[in-house]
């Protein structure tokens, strides 16, 4: 007779998810976080999966982080299913999961119970808020950080306050936010977090486009041009395997030609060394990564793929 799985643990408050994980280190296990915003797709549970083979224990974290999220940015509409989230941690027999209603203290005069005063550039800042932040000074200036200067600081605020939260040994990341990796690793470096930070290859669909959240948002039209993005990917991927020299530009103007043909609104496509986001003259020359953010519609999406 088959046994019904149990239900992970839910904590809304930071001493008690604090306390489970400590808990369990005391008796000896080993603890895997994987942060997320929640609206859990394949592309998640996927990094729950490896968090499994990794650990002992494993905290998933839900939380629409309002210090990534700029005024005009989608906050209030980013997709939301707590009760579809629950069933699928359940089936993956996750132990525990923070669902904190705040994370960010927003002063005396803030709505209770609210987070949306976060929201860069959402008022004038509170009287007792919260105004500690965190920033990678250098990685988290080009690619997103370009169009989007708040988010990495509020990624990484979040982040560490997760780490703090949690306590962690191994926390799980998927490379889909490749430069978001990147940051966050640097970050546990420089800040001597005891958290190892690990990135997890692009889940997709089976068509192509990687998975997203903010896919749910795309309308079915949108959700055909934005094929373009891995397409595109492929097809720079393919010239470098087939010619004997081709140039960063070239890879550019291939992507980003074939993204505005189908209708996307390209916000970047850069050609970079995969380890410090710097430009380069030759993709032959180091790990090499060509990274897309475009828009269709009002949807954001981003991807990337890596030439080793």
């Amino acid at each position: 007779m088959a046994t019904e799985t149990a239900q992970p643990r839910v904590f809304t408050d930071a001493n008690g998810i604090r306390q489970f994980s400590r808990d369990q280190r005391k008796s000896g296990n080993r603890i895997a976080l994987v942060p997320t915003m929640g609206y859990l797709h394949e592309g998640h549970l996927s990094l729950i999966k490896a968090a499994r083979d990794m650990a002992d224990i494993v905290i998933v974290s839900i939380y629409v982080n309002p210090t990534q999220f700029a005024q005009h940015e989608d906050f209030g509409v980013y997709p939301r299913d707590e009760e579809g989230d629950m069933r699928k941690l359940t089936s993956l027999g996750v132990n525990a999961v923070f669902a904190p209603l705040r994370l960010y203290a927003s002063g005396s005069s803030a709505a209770a119970g609210s987070d949306a005063g976060n929201v860069v550039g959402a008022g004038e800042h509170q009287k007792g808020a919260h105004e500690t932040f965190i920033q990678v000074e250098q990685l988290q200036q080009p690619l997103c950080g370009k169009s989007r200067p708040h988010f990495f600081r509020g990624v990484a605020t979040v982040v560490a306050k997760l780490f703090n939260i949690t306590e962690p040994d191994i926390a799980i990341f998927g490379r889909k936010d490749y430069q978001q990796l990147l940051v966050l690793q640097r970050m546990a470096r420089d800040l001597d977090f005891a958290v190892e930070v690990v990135g997890m290859p692009i889940m997709r669909e089976e068509d192509g486009l990687a998975m997203s959240s903010r896919n749910a948002l795309l309308s079915s039209d949108n959700r055909q041009k934005a094929l373009s993005i891995s397409q595109s990917l492929q097809w720079a991927r393919k010239m470098v395997e087939d010619r004997s020299a081709v140039s960063p530009s070239e890879l550019h103007d291939a992507v980003a030609s074939r993204i505005a043909a189908a209708g996307g609104r390209v916000d970047y496509v850069e050609v970079v060394d995969g380890s410090s986001l710097e430009k380069i003259q030759d993709v032959t020359k180091q790990p090499t990564l060509i990274a897309v953010a475009a828009c269709f519609g009002s949807v954001r999406l981003i991807d990337n793929i890596e030439l080793s």
